[in-house]
């Protein structure tokens, strides 16, 4: 009785159930997007761009990218709504070993580096609150949050799709409020009439806007994570083309009304110099609280957006173990708790060893070169998601697409020019001799070892058509 409940529970038959609404779908795309990118980006940006202007226009400028990349991907996934999202894409315009190397870029660079900034920044926001002290090193303690984050959220997913999507529609609702609140009491009350403008500006002497863009489209970044998980979400065909224009446009609002506050209580000097700008806005209209609440507040954000990455990773690897035997064990599904458990163990376990490998540099320091790590890769990936949307057209014409990017070809052309843009400006900025970052190009070495795994890869006996389960 046991064997057969076994074989019945994890089993290559068993595959996603359609669980998520449109309130979790959306829950998902913008509880990943507002993770604490708004809260350290935000001075870095202002650092780097000449004026207001600049930084209003950095952050429309992202708002409208990201929106119209999600109007490509709105096509590609409602065409195709199939777990693993651009996986599937790339693995239908250019076959399989393209689909093989996005799903290793993803498993060993992008994933556990963007799960790794936000659990840095989760780190040192809990260890104000809750200070932790492990041996005689203070980065031992934030080690041991950004660590036990992931390994708890982890554990959560495991359990069941249930479990994370409420876990996820609960940190949404509750970092929506909150960011609500800083923009509120930004709006009401101003430092600028009172104090001073600091001494000496934070403003390098050589501004990049290139580099402001950079952290301006990782506070974006996740528009594209409803992709990811389309073969479990209800109606496939009308939510997820909601959910993708929904979230995209509601966190841009979010964004330009949270830097208007911004500007408002601080003035753009202010802005600049802050170390903890959306703690130094509450503290204007609730005094010695504001800096405990923004600190909870950047750590609901934080825990949101590594758990709606831990949710959506899982299933880019899940497709790959279903398409590629050397992966096998990641495409099984368990019926029993409707989740791709071994693909979460997997994905937990190498995003720790990340965690621990940039963790001797602080929290700070870890944030800023793992956003640098994933970078490159990243929109080296997403040029080719573009540039899908015009193969899949020209080799697929009969296949059913409820939705049509309008104003085609123009919206993938920018989505790939900007990407470009973006790979080209990561690479410079890891350049820099004040810089001297080579994280970028540790990517770029992982991604030539996917490329060597590809000659071991070999194609099923009975391949199917595209990867990933049948809608």
């Amino acid at each position: 009785m046991s064997e057969n409940s076994h074989s019945q529970s994890e089993t290559p038959t068993a595959a996603p159930q359609r669980h998520l609404t449109l309130f979790d779908s959306t829950s998902i795309i913008v509880g990943i997007i507002i993770g604490a990118g708004i809260y350290e980006s935000t001075p870095l940006i202002a650092q780097n761009v000449p004026g207001v202007y600049g930084l209003l226009g950095a952050w429309l400028l992202g708002g409208f990218l990201s929106f119209v990349g999600a109007l490509c991907y709105a096509e590609l996934a409602t065409a195709y709504p199939r777990a693993g999202g651009d996986f599937v894409y790339l693995t239908r315009s250019f076959d399989r070993p393209i689909g093989f190397l996005f799903a290793w870029a993803q498993l060993w660079v992008v994933r556990p580096g963007s799960i790794g900034a936000m659990a840095f920044i989760f780190a040192r926001y809990a260890d104000h609150l809750v200070p932790l002290r492990i041996g005689q090193a203070d980065s031992n303690g934030l080690l041991v949050y950004a660590a036990g984050s992931v390994l708890v959220l982890s554990v959560i997913n495991l359990l069941g799709v249930k479990q994370g999507k409420w876990t996820q529609n609960i940190l949404t609702t509750a970092k929506v409020l909150g960011l609500l609140l800083v923009a509120v009491v930004g709006l009401f009350f101003s430092a600028t009439s009172s104090t001073p403008p600091p001494a000496a500006s934070a403003e390098p002497s050589s501004p990049s806007f290139g580099l402001a863009m950079i952290f301006v489209l990782f506070a974006f970044g996740g528009w594209n994570e409803m992709a990811y998980v389309g073969a479990e979400v209800r109606d496939p065909k009308k939510n997820i083309l909601r959910a993708l224009t929904l979230g995209t446009v509601a966190v841009a609002a979010i964004y330009i009304l949270l830097t208007l506050a911004f500007l408002h209580a601080l003035g753009l000097e202010g802005v600049r110099n802050s170390e903890a700008v959306a703690a130094e806005v509450l503290d204007l209209g609730l005094g010695g609280w504001g800096d405990r609440l923004i600190s909870v507040l950047i750590c609901i954000s934080a825990l949101g957006a590594i758990n709606g990455q831990i949710f959506t990773g899982a299933r880019i690897y899940y497709a790959m173990g279903k398409e590629h035997p050397l992966f096998a064990v990641l495409g099984q599904w368990n019926a029993r708790l409707g989740t791709p458990v071994w693909s979460l163990v997997v994905q937990g376990a190498i995003t720790l060893a990340v965690i621990l490998g940039f963790g001797w540099m602080g929290a700070d320091e870890g944030f800023k070169r793992m956003v640098i790590f994933t970078t490159p890769v990243f929109w080296i990936f997403l040029v080719m998601v573009g540039q899908s949307l015009f193969v899949l057209r020209r080799h697929e014409p009969h296949t059913p697409r409820p939705y049509r990017v309008p104003l085609y070809p123009i919206p993938p052309i920018l989505l790939c020019l900007s990407s470009l843009y973006m790979v080209f400006t990561s690479v410079d900025y890891a350049l820099k001799p004040d810089y001297r970052s080579y994280e970028a190009f540790w990517s770029i070495g992982l991604l030539l070892a996917g490329m060597i795994m590809c000659f071991f890869d070999r194609r099923p006996a009975s391949s199917e058509e595209s990867a990933g389960p049948s809608a």
